[in-house]
């Protein structure tokens, strides 16, 4: 047994190359793992700097202006659009959350009314007392799941001070990001292992997909937030401007968040509508925004990416998200890819 496992390692891993992309994977995780609080305001700068590249070399290149100019330009208009979103948005969000919360007591009641109708109105399918458990059960979680989301609330207020330091150090961070992109890759490189050849193939590779992938997802949360924002502000529905935000989040864990964000969007507008027609109306253009935003939004933006299996991509969400929480979500997509690129270019038997 133990010469089989012996010449297993020597076949797949006596490849120096191998071994070079072996650490810098290794490296990685640990660094990521062990110091993800530390590491949140490098990665939104990373994030954002790939995010705000596009634009710039649109400026430089196609219109032909100064780079430094374009990098100024296109930074000034982020910033600006961040406080934008601070004055206007952020509270009117904050509102509405505060209100959702303020509503919540009586949209339970109202769901237990209705609840406890179902056993009169179904005597032979329902049961009452086991109705009266579940409800009980289910309102539990949720007020339990509003105190949390309230005492969330609060211990944010308490790291004001933390937002400020990445307010200041994030901008500037993608500054000097943009501005001197290449000086950082060969400062980086030299603590890189020699022995990168393999490493470099999986990051050329990996490089142009993750930039197109973090551009691709941040366009299709805009959009379906505010395609939403629309729909919602169309028929009038309470909590507009929170459901929009929630649905255009809900783009980035595939699949499961689609179906989760639909559960307060129902639920709210049965609410204030009861099932009728501005119900339905409400439901049939929410639907035709998700079906456009699945057949027809997403094989745009991401007709780069590498087609992963929708099972992939859910185990992905599962286990990067637990490793790495919201940017492990995030970038889970990406990561499979990187791990399917990975097992694509590691030595096989025959080239050993």
């Amino acid at each position: 047994m133990f010469e089989m496992i012996k010449a297993w390692y020597q076949r797949r891993f006596s490849d120096p190359q191998a071994m070079g992309l072996l650490a810098i994977l290794l490296f990685g995780f640990i660094a990521v793992y062990f110091f993800s609080d530390l590491m949140a305001p490098l990665l939104i700068a990373i994030v954002l700097a790939y995010l705000l590249e596009w634009p710039i070399r649109f400026l430089s290149d196609k219109m032909k202006l100064p780079y430094a100019f374009s990098l100024f330009l296109v930074l000034g208009g982020f910033i600006a659009l961040v406080f934008f979103m601070v004055i206007f948005l952020i509270p009117n969000l904050w509102n509405q959350t505060l209100n959702l919360l303020r509503d919540l007591p009586n949209m339970i009641n109202q769901f237990h009314a209705w609840v406890l109708s179902l056993p009169e109105n179904y005597p032979e399918l329902i049961d009452y007392a086991m109705i009266d458990t579940i409800f009980t059960a289910s309102r539990d979680k949720i007020l339990g799941f509003a105190e949390s989301v309230f005492k969330f609330s609060l211990t944010s207020i308490m790291s004001l001070v933390t937002l400020g330091i990445y307010a200041f150090l994030v901008p500037l961070m993608v500054f000097f990001m943009l501005k001197d992109k290449t000086e950082l890759l060969e400062s980086v490189s030299k603590f890189l292992p020699r022995n990168r050849h393999l490493a470099s193939k999986v990051w050329i590779e990996m490089k142009q997909q993750i930039a197109n992938y973090i551009r691709g997802k941040i366009i299709e949360i805009l959009i379906m937030a505010v395609v939403s924002y629309i729909i919602f502000l169309y028929f009038d529905l309470r909590y507009p401007l929170l459901l929009a935000v929630g649905v255009g989040l809900s783009v980035l864990v595939p699949y499961i968040g689609a179906v989760l964000i639909t559960i307060p969007v129902v639920l709210v507008a049965a609410f204030q509508f009861g099932i009728t027609p501005t119900f339905w109306y409400i439901l049939i253009a929410y639907t035709i925004s998700q079906i456009l935003d699945g057949n027809l939004l997403v094989p745009f933006l991401f007709s780069e990416a590498v087609n992963l299996h929708p099972l992939t991509i859910i185990i992905a969400v599962l286990i990067f998200g637990g490793l790495w929480g919201f940017w492990g979500v995030f970038f889970a997509i990406p990561l499979a890819t990187l791990v399917k690129a990975v097992i694509n270019a590691w030595p096989s038997d025959e080239m050993v």
